[in-house]
C-alpha cells in the first residue's frame, strides 16, 4: 500500500461527509501498514464542533490502541489540519501527516502558521499535495452546491 492507496480511501470518508451535508474532509490512521481507524467531518450532522475527521479518527485510534500515545502511526487527512487538529496532532504524538489540499483560512501544518516552528515537544513528518486534485474537486463542488 502507498500514501495514494490511503488518501483515496480518506477521500471516500469525505465523501461520505459531502452527502450528509458536512465539508468533505475524511482521514484515516495507519498503523504498520493497516488502517484502524477512519473517519469523517460531522460537525454540521452531529452539531458538535470538534466533530473534525482527524480528532474522530483520533479518538478511536487511542480507543483501538489503548493509549494516547500514536507515535507510530500516520495521518492521512484531505484538508490541512485546523489550529485544534493540529494540536491533537501534536499532543498525540502522531508520527506522519500526509494531506491532500492546503487550507489557507484554517490550515495550521503549513498555511497560516507551520508546525515545525512551534517549539513543541512533537513535530511530525509532514508531506502534502497527495489526491491534490481529487481533493480540490470534492471541495469545490460542495461548496458549488451550497451556493445554489
Amino acid at each position: 500500500m502507498n500514501d495514494e492507496y490511503y488518501m483515496s480511501v480518506a477521500l471516500k470518508q469525505a465523501e461520505k461527509a459531502a452527502k450528509k451535508g458536512d465539508v468533505p474532509v475524511g482521514a484515516v490512521i495507519v498503523k504498520d501498514g493497516k488502517i484502524i481507524a477512519k473517519g469523517y467531518n460531522q460537525k454540521q450532522n452531529k452539531k458538535n464542533a470538534v466533530y473534525h475527521a482527524e480528532m474522530l479518527v483520533i479518538q478511536k485510534s487511542c480507543k483501538k490502541s489503548k493509549s494516547w500515545y500514536l507515535d507510530d502511526c500516520i495521518l492521512y487527512v484531505t484538508l490541512e489540519p485546523c489550529l485544534m487538529c493540529a494540536g491533537a496532532i501534536i499532543q498525540s504524538r502522531i508520527k506522519k501527516i500526509v494531506y491532500a489540499t492546503s487550507s489557507p483560512k484554517f490550515g495550521y501544518i503549513s498555511s497560516i502558521d507551520k508546525i515545525e516552528n512551534q517549539k513543541n515537544n512533537h513535530i511530525p513528518t509532514i508531506k502534502e499535495g497527495v489526491c491534490k486534485e481529487q481533493s480540490i474537486k470534492l471541495l469545490k463542488k460542495f461548496f458549488k452546491d451550497k451556493r445554489i
